[in-house]
């Protein structure tokens, strides 16, 4: 088969390589999925550079998102079982965590519709509690994360706030369905959410980014609000002044998704149940920007990592090989 492999640590685009291999071989618990689709995640970009919460051993394959194939022909979701990810013809999976693909989604809309989703689920109804009604701020709204989580919020009957970064992505992040979108590259994103929220801030904030993000979160957090961080994007990890918390009464949580698959793996099922309903209306719909073949996994993740990409971005191996 042909797998991307990372041998040496680095940047996405210098240090995945393609090449035949052997199909991997399942262990005890696993099985050997058929990869129909594989999203594109930041935290690929992550692996290949050693600086993932996850380190498998070299050489690996990145890839941590599919849709996939079982033997007997079922469609699936999965987070495959590293070093054996996704950028491949073939992939590793535990068998237990395996997700059943919505039907109404096709391969590469499926394979986005997982981690995505999972943690915008996670993070504001499972941290964050959001309400109908409130007001929700969404960092990075026209990326994977972001544009997940603008639906989301949507869905619940939030007032959702985009910020981006540029006026393509400003377009993209209208379309989604945010009520404003602040194009943090033209205003200030501090004093226009302070305007159109009449001074009061978000209720809910959901940070991916990090960094400069991250202090704008803690300057419009409302009384009581909760500002949700996802992860660093920008490659700047915050300390967050805890008497800033303290005198403006707003929570911090954080959210690693992946806990979730060990410690209460059941409710991911539930979330994928909630989730496949919300596709099945239309509520909810994976925003694929780009889809490409096995051979443009390295440049696609390089692109994700670079921050110049909407939506989500999908490999496609079975195109290569006429499947």
């Amino acid at each position: 088969m042909q797998v991307w492999q990372v041998h040496e640590n680095g940047e996405p685009g210098e240090a995945m390589r393609l090449t035949d291999a052997e199909p991997p071989t399942p262990a005890d618990g696993q099985v050997l999925l058929k990869v129909l689709a594989a999203n594109v995640n930041f935290p690929d970009a992550l692996l290949c550079r050693g600086q993932y919460q996850v380190r498998p051993p070299l050489p690996f394959t990145p890839g941590v998102e599919i849709c996939g194939e079982t033997e007997d022909g079922r469609r699936v979701l999965a987070t495959p079982a590293l070093p054996h990810g996704g950028f491949a013809e073939y992939a590793l999976a535990d068998a237990a965590a395996l997700l059943p693909a919505p039907g109404t989604l096709d391969d590469a809309e499926a394979a986005a519709l997982h981690i995505g989703y999972q943690t915008g689920w996670f993070g504001l109804h499972r941290r964050a509690r959001l309400q109908a009604g409130e007001t929700l701020l969404v960092h990075a709204a026209a990326g994977g994360v972001g544009s997940a989580a603008v639906q989301l919020g949507k869905a619940a009957g939030a007032t959702v706030i985009g910020v981006v970064g540029g006026a393509e992505k400003a377009a993209v992040a209208r379309g989604l369905g945010c009520d404003l979108v602040v194009d943090r590259r033209a205003e200030d994103v501090v004093a226009a959410v302070k305007e159109a929220t009449g001074g009061r801030g978000a209720d809910v904030i959901y940070d991916p980014v990090g960094g400069t993000a991250y202090a704008q979160s803690a300057k419009l957090v409302a009384f009581e609000g909760r500002i949700v961080v996802l992860g660093f994007a920008s490659g700047t990890i915050p300390s967050p002044a805890l008497n800033h918390a303290l005198v403006k009464n707003y929570a911090i949580l954080g959210l690693h998704w992946g806990l979730y698959n060990t410690k209460n793996p059941d409710l991911v099922r539930h979330c994928h149940e909630q989730l496949t309903e919300l596709a099945a209306k239309g509520t909810i719909a994976p925003l694929v920007s780009e889809r490409v073949p096995l051979e443009g996994a390295a440049a696609a993740v390089q692109r994700v990592a670079d921050g110049v990409t909407t939506g989500r971005v999908v490999v496609l191996p079975t195109e290569a090989n006429g499947a």
